[in-house]
């Protein structure tokens, strides 16, 4: 009752306000919210979606995502494979820095380096693990020297990459940040560490350059790059990014028209359902990311790492709720998520069928289910000689406001149907959350992991023994092989062992607890009716710009 009352206000309150638009000339900026600060430009050092997101606005790489998340050309005009599969030649367009410099081979072939020599959170995108370029793991892995990565600059316009094994791809991972090129001459006039924190000390070559930005802040904005190779195709002046961490202010920037674009959830998406000025300009479109608990497995934390216990974890997957989890909580569209490998992104090329769409498959060992999680606590507290456990569950306070209503729906569920576990909750700054799982500081973790191309191993490969995204610290040898298989073993020449082995793979996941999956994000986008041609993706870059309009 108290639930629908609220409801009913909020939608009342909504009825009287109009909904304006305040950037209504074709030649104006795209207000558009962002949920987490930008902490840096550097595509070394940056690690979430919106920091990308913004980065991909200001730089092209060799490739660029069309409408249907297809990799087109970008800087490279045309590229060629060899027969193995091994070697991409890549042809470079004429296309500028807007310094007035050429976009050249040489800074693809610097920036690659520099990003297996500073072996960042994302430099795995170019190991054995995804991208197999030649040498990236002797590089980021043992140090070796960044000279010997398998790309080269033949001239100012040839950049020929050499992978491992064929990676059927590997076009498609052009588009993501991590590839993208960085002017030598401009970086290394630059003081250390400075690189990506401000207009003066990042260059772009895309649809848009920097205009005002500082590291964390809550406002930045870009401007139309005149020199870009495609100018003729961006229609917007610029847009200016505005951090809201809650729905109820979003919605409220919306219907005072201070931004063009901003996601809501909660009662604010069923309010906009309701209210005939708000439907028609609410979109909710895939976001990729799966949320999820991972679970520390070592001795460090947990008690003494009683979190490595299997049937303990089972327990806790099996008496959460996901259902009212997005029913009652997220309330944008968000699905509830019972597979270690969300739905809806990542498609077999042979059949078309979608790598996890039977939601059912793993029921028996993730599904809300008190009376089989209460047989796993039992067995796990005869294992582990103890009948009662607390701990710590860690989340961002600064990732959405309904995170917070999430962990505390979790926390209910777990306390509830498991006596004798009592789960603590502390909210944190997402980096701050990142930095605890990332240095094995934390029991367990609401935590989520976005797609960076359209193939189960975006998710599969987080699991590998010491994978830098492993945060469970969990080991398997068989799984470890099953993705060394995928990867640069015996199934990589043939698509559907491969596709069956990554099957296996999750099994294995999935029966060992290694997570618990929750819920894949959806985003309920309020969009001014006058804004046309963002692209929406669920995969890499959620939202494209460059050919946007309004009015």
């Amino acid at each position: 009752m108290k639930k629908l009352l609220s409801l009913l206000l909020v939608v009342a309150v909504l009825a009287s306000c109009a909904v304006t638009v305040a950037f209504a000339d074709s030649d104006a900026y795209l207000g558009v919210m962002l949920t987490t600060n930008v902490m840096s430009l550097d595509t070394n050092l940056a690690t979430d979606g919106e920091s990308f997101e913004v980065i991909a606005n200001c730089i092209d790489g060799l490739t660029q995502m069309d409408a249907d998340g297809a990799a087109v050309p970008a800087i490279a005009e045309s590229y060629d494979v060899s027969e193995d599969g091994t070697v991409y030649t890549f042809h470079l367009r004429d296309a500028k820095w807007a310094n007035g410099a050429d976009v050249t081979a040489y800074d693809f072939e610097f920036a690659w380096k520099r990003i297996a020599q500073e072996a960042g959170e994302y430099a795995y995108l170019l190991d054995s693990s995804v991208g197999c370029v030649k040498n990236a793991d002797a590089i980021i892995y043992e140090g070796a020297d960044p000279d010997t990565l398998g790309v080269e600059a033949v001239d100012a316009k040839t950049f020929v990459v050499t992978l491992e094994v064929p990676v059927s791809f590997f076009p498609s991972l052009m588009y993501f940040p991590t590839f993208y090129p960085i002017n030598e001459e401009f970086y290394n006039s630059l003081e250390a560490g400075t690189y990506g924190t401000s207009p003066e000390t990042f260059l772009s070559n895309g649809a848009f350059v920097l205009e005002n930005y500082t590291p964390g802040t809550a406002s930045l904005s870009l401007k139309r790059n005149e020199t870009y190779w495609d100018a003729d195709n961006v229609k917007l002046a610029g847009i200016k990014y505005q951090v809201i961490q809650n729905s109820g202010e979003a919605l409220d920037a919306f219907n005072k028209g201070e931004l063009n674009m901003v996601t809501v959830s909660g009662n604010q998406v069923a309010a906009a359902e309701n209210d005939p000025k708000l439907a028609e300009n609410l979109s909710v479109t895939g976001a990729g990311y799966m949320w999820y608990l991972s679970f520390s497995q070592t001795e460090n934390n947990a008690q003494g790492g009683m979190l490595a216990n299997k049937n303990l974890r089972l327990a806790i997957s099996n008496v959460i709720d996901r259902y009212n989890l997005v029913d009652n909580y997220v309330m944008d569209g968000s699905l509830a998520t019972f597979t270690a490998v969300p739905p809806q992104f990542a498609a077999s090329s042979t059949t078309g069928e979608d790598f996890s769409a039977d939601q059912d498959l793993f029921l028996d060992v993730c599904d809300y289910n008190p009376e089989a999680a209460a047989e796993y606590y039992a067995l796990a507290k005869e294992e582990l000689g103890q009948d009662e456990f607390t701990f710590t569950m860690i989340y961002g306070s600064n990732e959405g406001n309904e995170i917070a209503l999430v962990a505390q729906a979790i926390k209910e569920d777990i306390e509830a149907e498991l006596d004798g576990m009592t789960i603590n909750l502390q909210p944190m700054t997402k980096s701050e959350r990142l930095d605890k799982m990332q240095n094995d500081n934390y029991d367990i973790a609401l935590t989520r992991w976005g797609p960076d191309y359209a193939d189960p191993m975006t998710y599969l490969g987080m699991w590998i023994t010491d994978n830098s995204n492993n945060y469970g610290f969990w080991s398997n040898a068989e799984y470890d092989q099953l993705i060394a298989d995928c990867t640069t073993g015996a199934y990589v020449s043939d698509y559907d062992a491969r596709w069956a082995a990554m099957l296996e793979a999750e099994t294995i996941v999935m029966q060992e607890a290694v997570i618990a999956p929750l819920y894949t994000k959806a985003n309920a986008n309020l969009i001014s009716s006058d804004v046309e041609g963002v692209q929406f993706h669920p995969v890499a870059l959620n939202r494209v710009y460059k050919a946007a309009s309004i009015g």
